[in-house]
């Protein structure tokens, strides 16, 4: 006489897994199997919300900005050459007035709006406006295009330093180079002339930790010594 239950009877009871038992092979969506939750306390296993991400924050929202805003923060200049003396940077400037100068004058000159031809009764601000533009045009050209060659003015070369971006030391871009030279050349050429210049370039003697001028700090660039 056969023993076994017929066909469609429930299993006899305490047979089958006990209740609350562990459940069959592949676990949960995210454990692979092993029925256990990633490490982190993140379930996608990204460590956190606010680490592992595409940028590496590793936990931390800081990252070391370009002005190093905490005691934790890298160094922007760490690995960089010295920052260049401010007082070889006003030398390098003076020779860059020097020789623009000399080719704003020759320019104007021949094209007879030197802002000097006036009498006592009429001063021509036409002229002198006119030269101002060239002046502007200039020194706005050589100094953006220069810097983002190489860094360096003619100036800049002979006293041996060169303009370099505060985040990472390289070389600054057409943008970034105009941008600065806007701030230096635009109000000293339609404005404040050589009072602006001081300010604007003096400031480095001043500035804490970068030796920023103006233009410096609206550009985020430094000075840096090419020269040991």
């Amino acid at each position: 006489m056969s023993t076994e239950p017929p066909a469609g009877s429930a299993p006899p009871p305490g047979s089958g897994p006990p209740p609350g038992g562990p459940p069959p092979s592949g676990g949960g969506p995210y454990d692979g199997g092993r029925g256990e939750p990633p490490p982190g306390g993140d379930p996608h296993g990204t460590g956190g919300p606010y680490g592992g991400g595409p940028y590496g924050g590793g936990g931390s929202h800081g990252g070391g900005g370009p002005y190093g805003g905490g005691p934790n923060e890298p160094d922007p200049l760490a690995g960089m050459p010295p920052l260049a003396d401010s007082a070889r940077r006003t030398l390098a400037r003076i020779v860059d007035l020097v020789l623009v100068g000399i080719v704003v004058w020759l320019i104007t000159w021949a094209l007879n709006v030197n802002e000097y031809m006036m009498n006592a009764d009429q001063v021509q601000v036409g002229r002198s406006l006119t030269q101002s533009a060239v002046g502007a045009v200039l020194y706005l050209a050589y100094d953006t295009f220069l810097t983002s060659w190489s860094g360096q003015t003619l100036g800049k070369r002979l006293m041996g330093m060169r303009v370099a971006n505060l985040k990472d030391g390289t070389t600054p871009s057409v943008a970034v180079s105009l941008a600065r030279a806007a701030v230096l050349w635009i109000p000293f050429w339609f404005c404040c002339a050589c009072v602006w210049l001081a300010v604007c370039g003096g400031w480095s003697f001043f500035d804490r930790p970068y030796k920023q001028g103006l233009h410096d700090k609206a550009a985020r660039t430094v000075v840096v010594s090419t020269s040991r």
